[in-house]
This record gives C-alpha cells, sequence and structure tokens, in this order.
C-alpha cells in the first residue's frame, strides 16, 4: 500500500477528521497478511481487508489526478472530491462492519477495521476496534503494538512503553516493535526517565540498544539504520565516533546514488563537527544530485566558517535536532503464517 493519506489529510479533505500528529510520526508501514488459506470465514475477510486496499489507492489516485486538473484550471472542488471520497471510505466501513456483525468474535477482523480507521485520521475509532482485537487475542503480539502506537501519540505514553515490551515478548523476532519502542524512548525521554528511573544518558543507551536489536533483525532495512544513525544528533556531547559508525553502516546498505548522497551529507556533517575537515569536503564533492544542493552549499558554508575560526565548538546549535523516526503499526502476526511482503498500509 503506497504512502497516501498524509497527502489527503494535508490537503484538508477531510473536515470532520482528526489529523494526523506527524511531529510523532507519519505512522507509516502496516504489513497485511493476505490469503492463503482456505477457510471460508478468512476469505471472507480477505475480500474486506483488499477493498480496503483497493479503496485507498482509487482515493490517492483521484487526489494526484484532481490535482492536476486543478493546476490546468479543471477538476473537481475540495467539497466534490471530499464527497466521493467519503461515499468511498463509507462502503469500505459498512463492509467491515457487516463482517463483524456476522463474526462478532473475530479478532482479525477488528485490528483490520482498527487499522482502516487509522489511516483515514479517525485515531480514536481506531484504538476502539484494537481493545476489542486484544480483548478477543490477547496473544497477537501486532495488536499490543498498534495500541502502543496508539498512547504514544495520546498519552499516557507509559502505556506505549509497556504495550511495545509486551508486543516484543509475544513476537521477539519482529523489528518493527524494537524500532517503534525505540522511536518513542527517544522521543519522549523524561517520561521515558521516570518510569524506568534512569538518566537522560542511560535512556538514550535504552533506545539506541533498541534500535541496534532491531537492525541485527533487519540489517538491509536502510531507513531504520538512517533513523539509528540521525538519533546521534540529538546527544549532548555528540557521540562521535557511534554516529560514524553508524553512517558508514547505513551507507553499506543505500539502494540508489540519492541514497548514498544523503549518507555523505550526514558523514560530512559529523566530521565537520569533529573538526576533519578534509574528510568532510570530500564527502561533499561525492555529492552531485540536485536534490541535495542546498544542504550541501549550507554545509560547505560551515565548513568554511569553521575552518576560519579553528575551533569545534557548538556545530549542532543551528540545527534542527528533533529527530522523529517513524512509528510503524503491524498486522504481520494477524495470523500464524507469514506476512506478505506485497501489503503495505499507512495508518
Amino acid at each position: 500500500m503506497i504512502h497516501l493519506f498524509a497527502g489527503i489529510l494535508g490537503a484538508a479533505l477531510f473536515a470532520n477528521s482528526p489529523q494526523v500528529d506527524t511531529n510523532l510520526t507519519d505512522l507509516a508501514g502496516t504489513t497485511i497478511w493476505s490469503g492463503g488459506t482456505n477457510d471460508v470465514t478468512q476469505q471472507e475477510l480477505d475480500k474486506v481487508m483488499e477493498d480496503d486496499d483497493t479503496a485507498l489507492d482509487e482515493i490517492n489516485k483521484w487526489i494526484v489526478e484532481n490535482n492536476s486538473f486543478a493546476a490546468q484550471g479543471a477538476g473537481e472542488t475540495k467539497e466534490q472530491l471530499n464527497a466521493r471520497i467519503m461515499a468511498r471510505i463509507g462502503l469500505v466501513r459498512t463492509n467491515y462492519q457487516e463482517f463483524l456483525n456476522r463474526y462478532p468474535t473475530n479478532a482479525l477482523a477488528y485490528l483490520a477495521y482498527g487499522s482502516f480507521l487509522n489511516d483515514i485520521g479517525d485515531e480514536e475509532g481506531a484504538h476502539d476496534q484494537y481493545e476489542k482485537s486484544r480483548h478477543l487475542d490477547p496473544k497477537n503480539p501486532a495488536v499490543w503494538n498498534n495500541l502502543a502506537n496508539y498512547y504514544g501519540e495520546n498519552s499516557p505514553t507509559t502505556n506505549a512503553f509497556a504495550y511495545y515490551q509486551q508486543a516484543i515478548v509475544l513476537n521477539p523476532l519482529e523489528p518493527v516493535y524494537y524500532e517503534n519502542f525505540a522511536t518513542t524512548v527517544y522521543l519522549f525521554r523524561k517520561d521515558a526517565k521516570e518510569f524506568y528511573n534512569i538518566t537522560e544518558p542511560q535512556v538514550f543507551d535504552k533506545a539506541l540498544a533498541l534500535y541496534r536489536k532491531a537492525i541485527e533483525l533487519d540489517p538491509n532495512n536502510f531507513p531504520l539504520r538512517t533513523d539509528y544513525a540521525e538519533s546521534y544528533y540529538g546527544i549532548r556531547p555528540l557521540r562521535t565516533n557511534d554516529a560514524l559508525v553508524a553512517w558508514t553502516n547505513a551507507l553499506t546498505v543505500a539502494h540508489s546514488d540519492l541514497e548514498r548522497e544523503g549518507v555523505y551529507i550526514h558523514l560530512a556533517r559529523v566530521k565537520i563537527a569533529a573538526g576533519r575537515f578534509a574528510e568532510a569536503q570530500a564527502h561533499l564533492d561525492a555529492v552531485t544530485n540536485a536534490a541535495d544542493a542546498d544542504l550541501k552549499n549550507r554545509l560547505e558554508r560551515n565548513l568554511r566558517e569553521r575552518q576560519a575560526a579553528g575551533t569545534n565548538s557548538v556545530y549542532f546549535q543551528n540545527w534542527n535536532t528533533n529527530v522523529a523516526p517513524v512509528i510503524t503499526n503491524h498486522m504481520a502476526d494477524l495470523t500464524n503464517l507469514p506476512a506478505s511482503s506485497s501489503g503495505q498500509k499507512l495508518p
């Protein structure tokens, strides 16, 4: 499933829907299990979930097309497009509700419905469905993860800590749970200090250890490695060697020149802070992508200023170090079968 609802909500099409709090996350990437069973009930639910995915794809296409038409002075008004979107969403709601009327003890259906509601910005409705799913199947780690995501956004944050931990207990091999847990500990450091009775440096250590566990389980995940590496920007004093190792490791799993050059930017940034100016310049020289031109120019200006000043002090003062990695809802543990790699949703 492609990334779409941030765009929809950003366009303010859903006047009556709550906004996703992007200060915490985009809430990206739910893995949906798809099919592979002869069970009639499961097949029926598969169809409902497939229509869910289809509807969101259609809505995304409508928005892209209408934006293109609007740029040419044509297309629907926002009100017209919103009405069409809400009608399509209504069909999916009805499908889930009718299924649950027929099968009121199907924990998977409540979890899937909750994920859909989260997709469209109804976080409270999603929470209610997740709780129903948890009550029916408390051994499903996915529902604990999704509820933890909810509490991370809406509080109490301590519930998020406890619920991620429970998800990990139930499935210690799922990297998403460690990543989400790490992100929440990192972002809510004051709460983590009080909950675990530890110091802020120990909070950082805990978050970093959770990130490393996620990487151990998913070593080729480039966004995960960059989230981990970026987390060092919030730590004072800067753990220079650890940050450089993290960015160097991210470089090894970059999939494109754009990703590689993005890592060069970060390596240069850290090395400027460390006073390793020649190495920083070499990294910047390797950046040729126009998308990075402004940031490259800014870093080169900073590099010249630092060289002229001959000091390594307070380099990060003018950078935004509020790292907000992605929190991921998860449905890979909806059944005992493996998760399909094909179904990505954006709650």
